[in-house]
């Protein structure tokens, strides 16, 4: 039976939120779309007048779409070229979903998605459905067919592998801006005293190029090593223009909730640089410069206010 406009309009009311979940289970966007789309396509198919719930209904049938996502996306990690991080959103993108509590805001850090990797994807999928939206654990377990001791139990151990020993620092939009001005500052002073200054002592960094835009395979570990590669990552060259393509506008922003460096060339984003913010320092960079994981970030930019670039790099 067809659709009914009400069936349709329920289904688009809670877009929002599906987008959100599955982007936090698969770390990607365009990945996540794609998994609503088919959680459409199923609801297209189903006999929807028999479905007493349809917000449960669709939250089941997306996370196992989920699950059965994230078991593959394990397999390809595996061969993927140096390291994997997860697609950033720039602020104002509503598949960051809800942001009311530090919890949700925690779920979606670009520092917590990387650390998610670690989970399996039952621990992932308890993890974001009670920690970012809240679902009780009677519903959880409804939705990925467990007992409510098992949806505990499994949380308890998506918390403890997600957990790092670092509390992440909360900031708001002016002082994300006052931190990456001054990251930048000390970046392109030519030295590298000021940088280890405001690292964390084991601070790391991190690039993922995909194999397309050349990206060290490991991280750097150390803020004296982070430090010197920072240095050289914003000294000016004609190799380095060359290969973003021009001149990048480098501006300060917040992607994930993270105070960010954003470079664009022609309104498009060639880079995002999250940035770990703790009590104690800068505990991370993680440098987002794979151009299939940008595009949605380039759409968001070009619907956005951003104002004069901070300078132009290389």
């Amino acid at each position: 039976m067809p659709l009914t406009v009400d069936d349709v309009d329920r289904f688009v009311a809670a877009r929002p939120r599906l987008e959100a979940i599955a982007y936090r289970m698969l770390g990607s966007a365009a990945e996540a779309e794609d998994a609503v789309q088919e959680t459409f396509l199923r609801w297209q198919a189903a006999d929807v007048d028999r479905i007493e719930v349809p917000e449960a209904w669709l939250t089941k049938v997306l996370t196992n779409l989920c699950l059965t996502q994230l078991t593959s996306a394990r397999a390809r990690r595996e061969t993927y070229v140096g390291q994997w991080l997860p697609e950033p959103l720039l602020a104002g993108d509503p598949m960051l979903g809800p942001a009311d509590t530090a919890e949700q805001r925690d779920s979606v850090s670009y520092a917590v998605l990387t650390l998610m990797e670690r989970l399996s994807p039952n621990e992932r999928a308890v993890y974001v459905l009670r920690e970012a939206f809240g679902y009780a654990h009677r519903e959880i377990a409804e939705i990925l067919d467990l007992t409510e001791a098992a949806s505990q139990q499994i949380l308890h151990r998506a918390k403890k592998h997600v957990a790092d020993g670092k509390t992440r620092a909360e900031v708001d939009e002016a002082a994300a801006r006052r931190i990456v001005e001054e990251f930048l500052a000390a970046a392109t002073s030519g030295q590298t005293e000021p940088l280890v200054r405001l690292l964390t002592q084991d601070a790391i960094g991190i690039g993922d190029g995909g194999g397309k835009i050349p990206a060290r395979t490991k991280a750097f570990e150390g803020a004296v090593a982070v430090a010197k590669f920072l240095r050289g990552l914003f000294k000016p060259s004609e190799a380095k223009r060359t290969l973003a393509g021009g001149m990048p506008e480098i501006h300060s922003w917040v992607a994930n909730g993270d105070p960010a460096v954003v470079a664009v060339v022609d309104g498009q984003v060639v880079g995002v640089m999250c940035l770990e913010v703790t009590a104690d320092g800068i505990a991370a960079f993680r440098n987002q410069v794979n151009p299939d994981k940008l595009a949605r970030a380039t759409a968001q930019w070009a619907a956005t206010e951003h104002g004069e670039p901070l300078f132009r790099a290389f």
